[in-house]
């Protein structure tokens, strides 16, 4: 065979195979991939969609003045709302700037995520957050529905002042007035500042109405 009828054959032979890869095809229209060294095509197994069942948003950098009341009266507008929390110090009763909102509706839920992330309020970017149903704690709720009441400071340290207290609890109190006292004069001095710290009156008598006397 010369390299005429060489060259012949091959072009015969690719004909061939360019036509049974096109049936093979137009067989299978749905195949997703043909295969790099050829035969039928190959279709990728369906992944199916899980929907999210989830209905807890986090929701972060809530600004100062969007508590609790505020939250609940304009996130209501997309669902009812079950339950909600706004992390605050146990001390203080401060906010924290997050919190969390638990909806009925997984639908809903979803919505409030999409539409409410990276919203603009009181020149704070809100950061909202879908939580799987598995990563809530169970003590999440603990203090949920529940408003905060301020605490009066005033009342508390006009409590804590006038108080009754022992003889060793009145003697405790008045050395470490002293100690306080005798750094300030040193501090006086040492600034060079020309001033006569008044005595400390009841330092050594104190007022009978605020001790404590044990009975016998």
């Amino acid at each position: 065979m010369g390299v005429k009828g060489k060259k012949a054959m091959v072009k015969r032979l690719k004909k061939g195979s360019s036509q049974l890869s096109a049936e093979k095809v137009g067989k299978n229209e749905s195949a997703d991939f043909l295969p790099l060294e050829g035969g039928p095509g190959r279709k990728l197994p369906k992944s199916e969609i899980q929907e999210s069942n989830a209905t807890v948003l986090y929701i972060g950098r809530i600004p100062h003045g969007f508590y609790e009341n505020e939250m609940e009266a304009f996130f209501r507008q997309f669902g009812t709302i079950k339950r909600l929390r706004i992390a605050r110090n146990k001390k203080t009763g401060k906010s924290k700037h997050f919190g969390f909102m638990e909806f009925e509706s997984p639908e809903v839920a979803k919505i409030v995520a999409e539409c409410m992330h990276n919203y603009l309020m009181f020149e704070h970017m809100l950061q909202v957050h879908l939580i799987p149903p598995e990563r809530v704690h169970p003590k999440l709720w603990k203090v949920a529905n529940r408003r905060y009441e301020p605490l009066d400071w005033v009342q508390m340290e006009r409590k804590r002042h006038n108080k009754e207290r022992t003889l060793e609890e009145h003697k405790k109190l008045v050395e470490g007035i002293l100690k306080r006292d005798k750094r300030r004069r040193k501090k006086i001095e040492a600034a060079g500042i020309d001033y006569e710290c008044p005595e400390i009156v009841g330092g050594d008598q104190p007022a009978a109405k605020k001790i404590r006397f044990e009975e016998e």
